[in-house]
């Protein structure tokens, strides 16, 4: 039987892994529980009880470590997997993200770009060409593309989520403000900025 973990522990395993990422630059080979929850203000308990769900980690009264656990975490994650990303939507957020600079170190790389803007269609962002929509299946199999990123308009996101599904893909990452319909068998994530904006401005409220 499979075992069934909370979204909770699963959002916060990235968080551990950057975390990880960090204090090994800054040369640290072993760390607590303790100061792992410290720089995360998450409770040490919580920290060992997450790890807990996915094995035996750390020696008892010594800590973590870093180097072993950051690599037992990226497993997890799946992030040895090297994802392949195709970006739907060209604009300013889909130009920012074919610019991104940390997608490499964390395992994903952007392969292909597609837009139905036939004036920027034939040019590159960051030496990746941007392809038109209609190319989209071909470019998306040719280059084994395992995640679509949709940055389009809500109106055309999902015509752009069918045919990624209808193309191959593994996955999707949504930054349309729009409900997406996709198959079971595609893990689909939602991320919509304006939620976490307006979060914000509820506590600045609250404070005034």
């Amino acid at each position: 039987m499979k075992k069934i973990i909370s979204q909770a522990t699963i959002d916060r395993l990235p968080l551990y892994f950057r975390t990880l990422r960090l204090v090994e630059d800054e040369d640290m080979q072993i760390i607590s529980s303790d100061e792992l929850g410290r720089r995360l203000d998450i409770t040490p308990e919580q920290i060992r009880k997450d790890l807990a769900t996915f094995g035996q980690f750390g020696r008892k009264g010594i800590g973590y470590d870093v180097h072993e656990l950051k690599i037992k975490i990226e497993n997890i994650l799946g992030l040895q997997n090297n994802w392949r990303l195709a970006i739907v939507g060209v604009g300013h957020l889909g130009g920012a993200l074919a610019n991104y600079v940390n997608f490499a170190p964390m395992g994903f790389s952007v392969v292909a770009l597609f837009d139905s803007n036939a004036s920027i269609v034939g040019s590159e962002v960051n030496g990746i060409k941007i392809n038109a929509v209609s190319q989209l299946k071909r470019i998306v199999v040719q280059k084994a593309v395992d995640i679509g990123v949709i940055t389009v308009p809500a109106v055309e996101a999902q015509a752009v989520a069918d045919k990624l599904v209808a193309a191959g893909v593994k996955g999707i990452w949504n930054f349309a403000p729009i409900k997406l319909t996709v198959p079971a068998s595609v893990p689909l994530v939602n991320e919509d900025l304006s939620v976490g904006l307006s979060a914000l401005s509820y506590h600045m409220s609250v404070r005034s």
